[in-house]
């Protein structure tokens, strides 16, 4: 059974920056891609951001290109999001998600993902 572990919420002021941290109990976790999703109060799950299983390619969706950048340690089984200037629109639970196939595409489509975690919950708040 694969465990996805998400952390490093809170509450920030807008202009802000949070880190969010995901482990993934995955042997090969090396070779998946990996996304972080997020779902505000009363909206749909957005896709957020994902990279490629070694890292060299990352992905953001328009609202947070530029200020969210993805990254991971394939040593260390983790993927971090590191969001700068956040507003209030980034409110919201931020999931992450290991990929469906290996060395598969980073997808904004949450079926391609088989495993995610809890969440982390993220507040903007002045």
């Amino acid at each position: 059974q694969v465990h996805v572990v998400e952390s490093g919420g809170g509450l920030a002021q807008p202009g802000g920056s949070l880190r969010l941290t995901c482990v993934v109990s995955e042997v090969t976790f090396k070779n998946y891609a990996v996304s972080w999703a997020r779902k505000a109060p009363g909206k749909g799950l957005e896709w957020v951001s994902g990279i490629w299983s070694d890292g060299s390619r990352t992905y953001s969706a328009d609202s947070v290109k530029g200020r969210f950048t993805i990254s991971r340690d394939n040593a260390e089984n983790t993927v971090y999001l590191q969001m700068d200037d956040l507003k209030p629109e980034d409110t919201g639970l931020y999931f992450c998600g290991k990929g469906r196939e290996i060395f598969g595409a980073v997808s904004s489509r949450a079926s391609d993902y088989d495993y995610w975690g809890q969440g982390t919950q993220v507040t903007v708040s002045s």
